[in-house]
């Protein structure tokens, strides 16, 4: 607005001026104003904020575009490299470590009580299995118990992030009687029952999301093993 009465008011004066002008003199003041002119504009438009990108297609194509942006990062993360807040470089650290120590186990059978590799895991021993030797204080060895824990931070659904506990409660209404691991994109790894083997899972399944009891996290700054 303040630009466009400013552009206006030069055209004003320009209009004024030209029939008390010789004609050379008035072409150069006109041709000066537009000079003005486009200097306002200029100005202008380089105070505007940047417009937000509008990815266009199907839903597919989309995808692959965050597909591709994501395989780009990966190979460049220097990009985006940032200073971390202390810590935060450990605590990633120990949430990959649980999670590769998960899915080392994958296919291995469930076994109700077992919590080694050696013998199988049920839904908590793997669990179990796997943060344990990363906390500096031991995880408790139920599913419930492991919902209830005092140090775990309850988890809104969408802040899940990788490493979180999902709890679910498949035999009763309000009891966690099953355990996952959020790996992210809306999967978790768990050991699901007897005749089954350690898998992968989708949280967005309609079973899942009717027995959802909600996300824990337990691999904080403050429960984690220090480094070293």
């Amino acid at each position: 607005m303040r630009l466009a009465k400013l552009l206006l008011a030069g055209l004003l004066i320009t209009a004024a001026l030209a029939p008390l002008l010789p004609a050379e003199a008035a072409e150069k003041t006109t041709a000066h104003q537009r000079m003005q002119n486009r200097l306002l504009l200029a100005k202008a438009r380089a105070k505007q904020p940047a417009p937000t990108p509008v990815i266009r297609g199907d839903r597919e194509a989309k995808a692959a575009l965050r597909a591709h942006n994501r395989a780009i990062l990966q190979r460049h993360p220097d990009w985006f490299a940032a200073s971390l807040p202390a810590g935060t470089l450990h605590l990633q650290t120990v949430v990959e470590k649980a999670i590769r120590r998960l899915q080392a186990q994958l296919g291995k059978p469930y076994v109700w009580g077992g919590e080694t590799p050696e013998e199988g895991f049920d839904c908590s021993g793997l669990v179990f299995y796997a943060f344990n030797p990363l906390l500096a204080a031991r995880l408790p060895r139920t599913a419930n118990e492991m919902y209830h824990y005092r140090l775990a931070q309850s988890v809104a659904d969408n802040d899940l992030k990788r490493g979180d506990l999902l709890f679910f409660a498949i035999h009763t209404r309000d009891k966690a009687d099953h355990i996952g691991v959020y790996l992210g994109d809306g999967r978790f790894i768990e050991s699901p029952r007897t005749g089954e083997r350690i898998r992968i899972s989708d949280l967005t399944d309609a079973f899942w999301q009717t027995h959802y009891l909600g996300g824990k996290r337990i691999l904080l700054n403050s429960t984690v093993r220090s480094p070293g």
